[in-house]
């Protein structure tokens, strides 16, 4: 090609210009594959511009992969594989038009917006932001103040003896999870793990290599006769609020599985994630708790009950895991903002903490309330309410055969969406079983997506 005419203005560099018009040309394929360009000279002639501007562009083409050189011959356009844009934005498209029609989302993990503490942790942080530490790092181990505050905390509520020294801050459980299980995996090459259970989990250890022992969660929460028929030294538990079933593990059972750790010299990790949220009694004591010196790693997270956004997490560990666990990752920066750490501890310092959780305590019951109410009253029967004690969330059992995907779909179309618990199974679903989030919702929300779940649902 001898020949190639492009209109240039003044509105841009001229380089740009050349550019833009050759790599459309050759989207568009008006220009085939192969085809030989004009020399960078040839092309400054016939534009009537610099050398060095048709070199710029030629450069620009050839680094996208839009033309190749070759030796001694000059400049070729490269074979490309057009993109169909239209359809990308078709699908892009119907996906925010499926998202726009839903009137009520029964997501789990979201908090109140409209209960929000903003003032105070405004207030908290512009504080924050006047200290000579937010021009730092931080310690690897996390915020000393938050620690502080979080042992007292722990005590408090939830009867846990611990010191600064031995918690962790995260900026989340799944990344606590990871650093914890690259520390135990040379002691440890399995792990028991509650079937249902946390899929977030399950993953981080199928990431370093665990072999996986799904234990059968039932009325007393997790099985401990099977639990002792494996060869697993390490456990992963959520006794406090079951993932997602609800159960609480009562206290004679915690004790065993205390035994249980201490005879195998293994651990057991209690994820306490939620333990804030009890709407009929006061929670039953964390297994750390429970026996001084217990073989236990206790995690939580501030995600939950203030806000999923902060990303801020922590972990108790045991006094003999301390020592090497900080010298296996004295290496590591600490991953969280010190800004939202050191707020939070002032949040906390202040009392706001407390404040927030009886309020949200009072706030969630009533909703959990509303919620159940209202399905009860529309599907009666034909459906088990499971969870309605704690939480911030239910599961609903369909008593039926129709299927979870199915359910769903019927619901998404009448503008409602709702979860499948399948993906927390590793092996033998029980039944067709929903999970419905409230803590989002207002009361009128809640009331209208239950109305129109039992226009979807005519059983």
């Amino acid at each position: 090609m001898k020949e190639l005419v492009l209109q240039l203005n003044d509105k841009s560099p001229k380089y740009k210009q050349i550019y833009e018009n050759i790599r459309s040309l050759i989207e568009d394929g008006v220009i085939p594959n192969d085809t030989k360009l004009p020399s960078i000279r040839q092309l400054a002639m016939i534009l009537h511009v610099s050398r060095n501007t048709t070199l710029i562009a030629y450069e620009q083409l050839m680094a996208e992969g839009y033309i190749r050189s070759e030796e001694k011959k000059g400049y070729f356009v490269e074979a490309f594989e057009p993109i169909d844009l239209q359809h990308s934005i078709s699908i892009e498209n119907n996906l925010r038009a499926s998202e726009a029609s839903i009137k009520v989302n029964f997501r789990a993990g979201t908090v109140d917006q409209q209960a929000f503490p903003l003032k105070a942790w405004r207030r908290c942080s512009n504080d924050v932001l006047k200290e000579d530490m937010i021009y730092t790092y931080g310690e690897m181990q996390g915020d000393p103040l938050l620690r502080s505050q979080i042992s007292s905390y722990l005590l408090q509520s939830r009867g846990i003896q611990t010191t600064p020294e031995q918690i962790i801050i995260g900026s989340s459980t799944q990344q606590l999870l990871m650093h914890l299980s690259l520390f135990l995996k040379k002691d440890f090459s399995s792990i028991a793990v509650e079937n249902p259970g946390y899929d977030g989990a399950r993953v981080v250890f199928q990431l370093h290599g665990y072999h996986l022992d799904p234990i059968e969660v039932g009325a007393k929460g997790l099985s401990l006769e099977q639990l002792e028929m494996t060869d697993s030294k390490l456990v992963y538990i959520t006794p406090s609020h079951q993932f997602p079933t609800g159960v609480t593990m009562p206290v004679p059972e915690r004790q065993q599985l205390l035994k249980w750790a201490e005879t195998q010299d293994g651990f057991i990790i209690e994820d306490d994630y939620d333990s804030e949220f009890r709407y009929k009694q006061r929670p039953i004591p964390a297994l750390l708790s429970l026996q001084a010196g217990a073989r236990v790693i206790y995690l939580g997270t501030f995600s939950k009950a203030f806000i999923p956004s902060i990303r801020l997490s922590y972990m108790v560990l045991p006094s003999i895991l301390i020592k090497p666990y900080v010298e296996q990752f004295s290496g590591l920066e600490q991953g969280t903002s010190s800004i939202h750490q050191r707020t939070m501890a002032r949040f906390m310092e202040h009392g706001y903490w407390d404040s927030h959780i009886r309020k949200m305590r009072t706030t969630y019951k009533r909703k959990m309330h509303n919620l159940v109410t209202c399905l009860q009253e529309a599907f009666g029967e034909a459906i088990e309410i499971i969870g309605s004690q704690s939480g911030l969330y239910i599961l609903i059992r369909i008593r039926g055969a129709t299927k979870e995907d199915k359910l769903i779909q019927q619901a998404l179309s009448h503008g409602v969406k709702v979860y499948p618990t399948s993906i927390y199974y590793v092996t033998n679903e029980q039944g067709t079983i929903l999970k419905l989030g409230f803590s989002n919702l207002s009361i009128e929300q809640i009331q209208l997506g239950v109305q129109l779940l039992k226009q979807a649902w005519r059983f």
